[in-house]
């Protein structure tokens, strides 16, 4: 018997915004997630999943075109799985932004919440990240349009990025309107010469081939300019390919390579060479330098992270006299960021690596009331490590997606500061974490601040005062 065709329903009107950059519609009582539409189109869809109260679905036909619809930048769009909202106009974006933060905040937390401060939008929507990462592969991911091709003429390799759900499968990009065109450029010119000189791709299946990533970074405010090359394993071409690339593109002022035989694309523990210029950039903010090397994290929009700082400055409320624990401190660049308005500041991080680069920033911008504490939040932040330091007038957070861990949350409840600046990647964990804190502390302003446009992704920071 062959496979039961998915059941189809035509004329559907979809009517929300939902997470994961999907649309929502009904059908029914069933609630049915969508992607690749906006509120307002009308649409025949076909369900892919059904679960008991929610079912997935994808559009087969549009019938009628919301006027919320805007054309979407890239020719990628709907392919490689990225900046999904591109088909909302911007306005529309960061209102659905701020939407669903308070929705989450309110239908998970359950506590009382002032209002929301309207979502701060970034200046700029397009080429706005400072770091790319781009794939080789053997194995390209073919369009509609491809697949109609000859096999002899169809592409073969590709560098770009993984297509969602195919880890093997890579789609080759041309133009990707998330970094300064320099990026193009790099990434299209190495391209064509590893086709030029019959440069193999790696194969992610068969773990065979010479090229395998790309890494740019391009600083928003030095215009300096970092790219790293993986290979796969030792080669003569790697020292004509670097050559060529010093060459042609001067502007370039860290050119690095690295040979990484490991079976994943991780290079945290790779020895990374420097081929021409320095092993690190810098960004820099008011008058802060922020030193980053190749396995450095930095905020990937440097100019909207000010805008994001700036709001956690404002909402720690320091007069110079107060103690600040920032937790998940990564590289220090909050810690760093509020040390002149400090008396001193504790930064936390699991990441050994970055807290070495917190360290060396707070050296290179003469801070000497930081220090930085390496190791996993709930065994660093003990109620002895509050009794060592002393207890914290105001604690600042930055916790990953998964939220804090509910240990971490007692040792603040334990160290009673006056006040919490709670910044988020993701609204549902803080949600939870406010509930949490909500024993002790009252939610005294909320302000979204769009990092990503046109992708679903908000940042959120919360001001929480002592009762």
């Amino acid at each position: 018997m062959g496979k039961k065709p998915n059941p189809v329903y035509e004329d559907i009107t979809i009517l929300d915004v939902a997470a994961e950059g999907k649309s929502v519609a009904k059908i029914g009582d069933l609630v049915v997630f969508v992607p690749y539409a906006v509120p307002g189109d009308v649409v025949d869809l076909a369900l892919v999943r059904k679960k008991k109260k929610f079912a997935e679905a994808k559009v087969l036909k549009f019938k009628q075109f919301s006027k919320q619809r805007c054309e979407a930048v890239c020719r990628h769009y709907g392919i490689c799985g990225g900046c999904k909202w591109q088909i909302l106009p911007y306005e529309e974006q960061i209102r659905y932004k701020q939407q669903q933060v308070m929705d989450q905040l309110t239908r998970i937390g359950k506590i009382p919440l002032p209002e929301c401060q309207p979502i701060l939008g970034s200046k700029s929507t397009l080429r706005y990240r400072n770091k790319l990462e781009y794939t080789f592969s053997d194995k390209s991911w073919l369009t509609t349009e491809q697949m109609q091709l000859p096999p002899e003429e169809r592409p073969g390799s590709a560098l770009g990025f993984h297509i969602p759900g195919c880890f093997d499968k890579v789609l080759h990009i041309e133009t990707c309107y998330l970094q300064d065109a320099l990026s193009d450029e790099i990434r299209n010119t190495l391209h064509q010469y590893c086709q030029d000189h019959h440069l193999s791709y790696f194969n992610l299946r068969s773990q065979e081939g010479l090229m395998r990533n790309l890494i740019v970074r391009i600083s928003a405010t030095t215009g300096e300019v970092m790219v790293i090359v993986a290979f796969h394993e030792q080669s003569e071409a790697i020292e004509p390919l670097m050559a060529f690339l010093a060459g042609r593109f001067p502007q370039i002022t860290s050119l690095m390579y690295v040979v990484n035989p490991k079976c994943n694309d991780t290079l945290f523990d790779q020895d990374i060479k420097v081929y021409k210029g320095t092993d690190h950039i810098f960004e820099t903010m008011e008058n802060l330098r922020f030193k980053i090397g190749p396995k450095s994290f930095y905020q990937t929009n440097s100019l909207q992270a000010y805008e994001l700082y700036k709001v956690v400055r404002e909402f720690a409320g320091l007069t110079g006299k107060e103690l600040v624990y920032d937790l998940y401190t990564g590289t220090g660049t909050i810690a760093n960021f509020v040390a002149s308005k400090a008396a001193k500041v504790v930064g936390i991080e699991y990441v050994p690596e970055a807290i070495e680069d917190a360290k060396i920033n707070a050296s290179l911008n003469a801070l000497d009331n930081t220090l930085f504490y390496a190791g996993d939040m709930k065994d660093v932040l003990t109620d002895s490590f509050v009794g060592q330091h002393g207890r914290p007038d105001v604690i600042i957070t930055d916790p990953p997606r998964a939220g804090m861990h509910e240990d971490v949350i007692g040792v603040i409840l334990n160290a009673a500061p006056q006040r919490i600046v709670y910044v988020s990647c993701n609204p549902a964990t803080q949600a939870r974490d406010l509930a949490l804190l909500d024993s002790a502390y009252r939610v005294e302003r909320i302000q979204p601040v769009d990092m990503f446009p046109h992708t679903q992704h908000v940042e959120n920071v919360v001001l929480l005062q002592r009762k």
